[in-house]
């Protein structure tokens, strides 16, 4: 059966966009290389560096080791040191290995767990990749996203990488990306590169609304091609006119999240970096019940999984993560950040920042100077790393998110994974929390003034006899 991307082909024909082509029959190649056959190649490439890595002590990182090069030839026939394989011969390189396995580390990371993730099972192409060409793999267990880069990216990421260990050792809690590995499979004379960093958007989780979001507002809406698509991704304008009073956290919340982003703000003008975006995932509680109730066998879906790397969800990403994991418990919030959109509806929010390889260079330049010529310099997506990290900022901080000063929520989890609420104006929202226990039930509420009138709501609201009965994933 075609995949999604080979509708409406006709024989003969192909999709093409970048390097990425997809044929009539749903075949995917990239620089000429089936997909099947990439994917065949990154898993035994990175199962050989990563268990040949482990046999080597571990020691502390030297600046040599952030250029590091090494490489390994793959005959389809084998060796004696490479398994033989049903795919092109291909040469694996991998790049500054001791490095990245001190970035896994930091991560909490094993080997073990790595190469469980990336070889034990057949990766999944994801059908919606974008305009950029690349191809996205995700592993089956959600833990790791797999892209292919472009020379320049790559070049880029190589040189950005020292600094990029510095600011991982003062903050690990950041929403930039988390790059775990940079390789490249050399097949049929063409060189691609790939990077795995970490899953934003886990499959486990149903995203209703996707944004990609710039601060920028030219040109910044999803094309009427995009929104057809079974799950578009809108931008800028879309969201202003779709969720015009943004998504509403809670104060501690806000305030971590808000830090974060300007620390991380910081350190991509620092490296002169720009036109980076926030990917923002918006879970929908509410209609996520709504959708079960309607599904035959809405109980029996997968269960999301808490995923093993550290300060991997969007919650410990500004939080931390044992404290955060202890506070929240991840079978309610499924490591998405709790929020309200202006209609009261419940949400969780999945979001870290991408696109980071993209430096201020001379084209850049050029292309902001030729779009200014046409429309307001301020609103275009390509702009001087400073004034992009401000805008970027302030489009974050005021548009998109927004500190809660006006509601208390109280939440409450049922044994199918519903969830009643209750939204009363009584004074000023201090924290904002969901049943981090399924045992003894109650509303959770962190700083919880005393006030008869909340006690009201609790004893119209079922009081403390609640249901206890251990959900069920939607």
């Amino acid at each position: 059966m075609p995949s999604p991307t080979a509708q409406g082909l006709g024989p003969g024909q192909e999709k093409k966009i970048g390097h990425r082509r997809v044929d009539a029959s749903g075949e995917t190649t990239y620089k000429k290389t089936t997909s099947s056959a990439l994917k065949g190649a990154i898993q035994l490439g990175i199962g050989y560096t990563v268990g040949n890595l482990s046999s080597k002590p571990e020691r502390d990182v030297l600046m040599q080791d952030f250029y590091v090069v090494e490489s390994i030839f793959f005959p389809s026939e084998g060796s004696n040191l490479t398994p033989a394989h049903h795919y092109p011969d291909f040469r694996f390189k991998t790049y500054a290995p001791v490095a990245f396995r001190y970035f896994r580390e930091l991560f909490g990371i094993r080997p073990d767990d790595y190469l469980y993730s990336l070889c034990n099972e057949p990766l999944i192409e994801l059908s919606n990749p974008g305009a950029s060409g690349s191809i996205f793999y995700v592993t089956r267990d959600d833990e790791f996203i797999i892209k292919t880069v472009n020379a320049k990216e790559a070049e880029f990421l190589q040189k950005l990488l020292p600094g990029y260990y510095m600011n991982l050792n003062q903050n690990p809690r950041t929403l930039l990306p988390k790059f775990f590995g940079l390789y490249c499979v050399q097949s049929g004379g063409k060189n691609i590169r790939i990077v795995v960093m970490n899953n934003v958007l886990p499959r486990a989780v149903r995203m209703h609304l996707k944004f990609d979001l710039k601060g920028s507002t030219y040109k910044r809406r999803a094309s009427k091609k995009e929104r057809e698509k079974s799950n578009p991704t809108f931008k800028d304008l879309d969201f202003i006119a779709d969720v015009p009073e943004g998504l509403t956290l809670d104060q501690d919340t806000y305030s971590a999240l808000l830090k974060t982003l300007q620390r991380d703000c910081l350190v991509l003008e620092s490296f002169k970096i720009m036109d980076y975006s926030l990917l923002l995932g918006v879970h929908n509680l509410g209609l996520a019940v709504r959708e079960s109730q309607g599904s035959p066998a809405g109980g029996d879906e997968k269960k999301p999984q808490a995923q093993r790397a550290l300060y991997s969800t969007a919650m410990e990403s500004i939080q931390g993560g044992k404290a955060c994991r202890d506070t929240l418990d991840h079978d309610a919030t499924m490591g998405g950040i709790p929020a309200v959109d202006g209609k009261g509806e419940r949400l969780l929010l999945f979001i870290g920042i991408i696109d980071i390889l993209q430096s201020y260079r001379l084209i850049k330049k050029l292309e902001h100077s030729w779009k200014s010529l046409i429309s307001d310099g301020d609103t275009v997506s390509v702009h001087r790393p400073s004034f992009y990290a401000d805008r970027f900022y302030k489009f974050c901080s005021t548009t998109v998110f927004r500190k809660s000063c006006s509601f208390y929520l109280i939440f409450q989890l049922t044994n199918n994974f519903e969830i009643e609420s209750s939204i009363h104006r009584v004074c000023p929202l201090t924290a904002f929390s969901f049943l981090s226990r399924p045992s003894p039930p109650s509303f959770s509420c962190l700083s919880f003034p005393f006030s008869p009138e909340v006690f009201s709501l609790q004893e119209r609201a079922g009081g403390g006899s609640a249901r206890t009965q251990k959900h069920s994933q939607v």
